[in-house]
């Protein structure tokens, strides 16, 4: 069973965590950084690096902790933030791809993308691909991308991805459909490295049901009836009794990030429904295992952010 204490020495190394400012990523940046990882910790807003930091500082008085700015809903702000750390840092050993929104109202990002669609998955496939050089440049990079158990209710739909043809807008659904697209790119990602012959591995983790600010804040059921109302404060009351700790929930994506695990694998808790228990190898949907949505949807990923991954094309290998 994989513990906080079967973390190796990542003295050397450097990792960057999206959204480490609270949540799984807090406890993601806390963990890496205590196993002695540079941290390049991005969030929307210095203030909320300088609490996360305050939060780790009385436990790891020597944390080796960087901010970068990063806002996942705005593709400039997405190139700039990795332009910065390009520029600072050749080698990134380490990419946890957990920043999230759920189940938000129907907006759009700074690009007219769909919300969740926008920041969770075509925001991380453009930062992805922007740092893909010096993830390329560190030897047997990780890059790991958090989904969720709801990538099981999604569905890829192609003809209306963001739901700009639909008569009313499904928050849930399209949570769904960006976990689903988390999952795809995913086990996408390692199929390209595989066809390039690149060191680098790509892996994916879910936290099953943890109590995060996703479901205390994130969660605002559409409408103003009252069973919206008693929806959305239902899910706030559950939170501590269902829902495991942050530390809990986070040690699948912390394994998935320093442990020897394969390429391509996926992992989340073992309990019933995959929602608490010790980490393990958690199921894939058939969609997300889908090779030709997945290609499918990298292609318009591409199209979407502008980002094309050209180091991968440039290997030793080649990419479809």
């Amino acid at each position: 069973m994989f513990t906080l204490a079967d973390l190796p020495d990542l003295t050397g190394r450097t990792a960057v965590v999206t959204g480490a400012n609270s949540g799984l990523g807090l406890e993601t940046a806390r963990a890496l950084a205590g196993a002695g990882a540079t941290v390049v910790m991005t969030a929307r807003s210095k203030d909320k690096f300088d609490a996360a930091e305050a939060d780790i500082r009385p436990t790891n008085r020597t944390a080796d902790l960087r901010f970068v700015q990063l806002d996942l809903a705005s593709l400039d702000n997405v190139r700039t933030a990795a332009e910065v750390i390009r520029s600072e840092y050749p080698e990134v050993d380490i990419l946890v791809n957990n920043a999230g929104i759920m189940m938000t109202p129907e907006a759009t990002t700074a690009d007219g993308l769909e919300l969740q669609l926008g920041t969770n998955h075509f925001g991380h496939f453009a930062f992805t691909g922007l740092l893909l050089e010096p993830l390329l440049a560190a030897g047997d990079a990780r890059v790991v991308t958090v989904s969720s158990g709801m990538h099981h209710r999604g569905e890829m739909d192609f003809d209306d991805l963001q739901q700009q043809q639909s008569d009313g807008y499904d928050t849930t659904a399209q949570y769904a459909r960006s976990k689903l697209a988390n999952l795809m790119f995913a086990l996408e990602l390692q199929r390209r490295f595989d066809a390039a012959g690149v060191d680098a591995r790509s892996v994916s983790a879910h936290p099953g049901y943890t109590a995060t600010n996703l479901q205390s804040a994130g969660v605002q059921l559409p409408g103003g009836g009252l069973f919206h109302k008693a929806a959305s404060i239902g899910m706030r009351l559950l939170n501590p009794i269902v829902g495991m700790s942050v530390e809990q929930g986070a040690l699948p994506q912390i394994h998935a990030a320093v442990s020897d695990v394969p390429g391509g694998s996926y992992w989340g808790p073992q309990g019933p429904a995959e929602m608490r228990g010790p980490v393990g190898p958690a199921k894939v949907n058939r969609k997300a295992r889908n090779e030709a949505d997945a290609a499918r949807l990298w292609d318009i990923s591409v199209d979407t952010t502008g980002v094309t991954y050209d180091a991968l094309e440039t290997s030793t290998g080649s990419v479809r």
